[in-house]
């Protein structure tokens, strides 16, 4: 379960949104080390129209620069953390008018280790003999 929940969409993005056919937003919150880091996505509702795609790729690229600069502000996320990667994503859906959070973590996984092998010293002698061989 995630500390956070959603906060309303600022109507200038959700009018930018729906009139470019985009289906939902996605902003990926990662941490753990000390650094927040958010990544915006725009997903557009489905359609075949290349032109239309190609036409508002500037446009949605503008949106989700907005998007990122509301969110970084409205959210607050520090991504304080032990080093062990963590996150949030927060999605809002306008097809459906719901929002969702989902949250994720990484956390170490140890494995059996391989079996033991000796330990090899190697001498002075063995150590000498390469060096005559690279004098060679």
């Amino acid at each position: 379960m995630s500390d956070l929940s959603p906060i309303p969409l600022p109507k200038k993005i959700y009018d930018k949104a729906k009139e470019l056919g985009v289906g939902s937003i996605e902003l990926e919150f990662r941490g753990g080390n000390d650094e927040g880091h958010l990544y915006v996505q725009t997903v557009e509702s489905k359609t075949d129209d290349l032109v239309k795609i190609v036409k508002r790729k500037q446009q949605l690229s503008k949106l989700e620069t907005d998007i990122e600069i509301w969110a970084f502000d409205a959210y607050d996320y520090s991504g304080a953390g032990d080093g062990n990667d963590y996150g949030d994503d927060v999605t809002y859906n306008l097809d459906t008018m719901k929002a969702s959070v989902s949250s994720w973590h990484m956390a170490p996984v140890y494995l059996e280790p391989d079996p033991e092998v000796s330990i090899e010293i190697e001498t002075e002698n063995e150590n000498e003999n390469e060096e005559e061989d690279n004098d060679e």
